[in-house]
């Protein structure tokens, strides 16, 4: 069975700038690929190619495809792109608190996508809002529907805007950073709530964070980017026990664990490269303990790592 998304060698540009390179991936029904990275390494680019809206940030694919359920998005028309998303791809936005229109109730925001995407009249569009409402475990959907966007508080948003996202039945959605603005509580509803929709309904969740802590809760398969190539990609559970990648082994060394000693939460030096400024060889070489003269002189290929992959010279190296 072929995968619902699939990105092959996938490169961005913006103008002349080269943001992505090389980037493959693939989702299959059912899965939850995590993709993670510090900010700027390219996760929100790559979803944002994924849904084909680089035009809306003068981007573009320059080189690779993206094909979603078989069909190239590059050989779609706009319209056909248009009525994917919304339709069989959702899309969770990072921040709950500016993805509403402040001046529409929220019953009718939800609305407006099974009304657009699933043909459903003003009677039927509204039940099907309260029926989601109230799968979401938000109390009193009839009323909350009637509310305006102020009146929430940021998990309820974030509920809302999910909400959105699975009025027009969805194969596949996308949730950007979803937790981000979040306080620890909600997040951890807000990931139960995703990781339920794919077993209960068996869609296919694509999961942007920054939060290994997050990943190792819900993902299936977990994709690392850095500085806008794949660093390395395979299941959770074999990767966070024997990272392959020295920037994984970072991510994973930044997470805390019960019983750590004070002082003892490692961070990673530096920061990521600007796109205007990303050094030659492997991209991570300069906050790398495992450099060496291949390292700064030539790029990793990605290579089969277990059942992954991974883009380093020196793969499983001690930490």
């Amino acid at each position: 069975m072929s995968a619902l998304l699939d990105l092959d060698g996938v490169g961005v540009s913006i103008g002349r700038l080269a943001l992505l390179e090389g980037i493959s991936l693939t989702v299959e029904r059912g899965q939850v690929l995590g993709l993670v990275g510090e900010s700027g390494s390219g996760k929100s680019l790559t979803a944002m190619a994924a849904m084909g809206l680089l035009p809306l940030i003068g981007g573009r694919v320059t080189q690779g495809s993206v094909r979603f359920d078989g069909q190239d998005m590059a050989a779609m028309t706009e319209a056909q792109r248009r009525a994917l998303r919304g339709g069989r791809i959702g899309f969770v936005t990072q921040n709950p608190m500016t993805a509403l229109d402040p001046v529409q109730r929220i019953g009718e925001q939800v609305d407006v996508v099974s009304r657009l995407h699933l043909g459903l009249d003003r009677k039927a569009a509204r039940a099907r809002t309260l029926d989601l409402l109230t799968q979401l475990r938000i109390p009193e959907a009839a009323v909350v529907a009637e509310a305006w966007p102020h009146q929430l508080s940021g998990g309820m948003k974030q509920r809302i805007v999910i909400a959105m996202a699975l009025a027009g039945d969805p194969d596949l959605i996308i949730a950007d950073e979803p937790t981000t603005a979040l306080d620890v509580t909600v997040q951890a509803q807000i990931i139960q709530i995703l990781g339920n929709l794919v077993r209960e309904k068996g869609v296919a969740l694509l999961l942007i964070t920054h939060d290994m802590g997050v990943v190792a809760q819900v993902c299936d398969r977990v994709a690392v980017l850095y500085a806008g190539r794949l660093a390395e990609e395979g299941p959770v559970r074999p990767l966070f026990a024997a990272p392959a990648h020295p920037y994984t082994a970072a991510l994973i060394g930044c997470i805390p664990q019960d019983g750590m000693a004070k002082g003892s939460l490692t961070g990673i030096p530096g920061a990521v490269p600007s796109a205007r400024a990303f050094p030659p060889g492997c991209r991570f070489h300069p906050r790398c303990a495992r450099a060496s003269d291949l390292c700064r002189s030539a790029p990793p290929p990605i290579t089969p790592q277990g059942d992954g992959r991974v883009a380093c010279h020196h793969p499983g190296a001690a930490r």
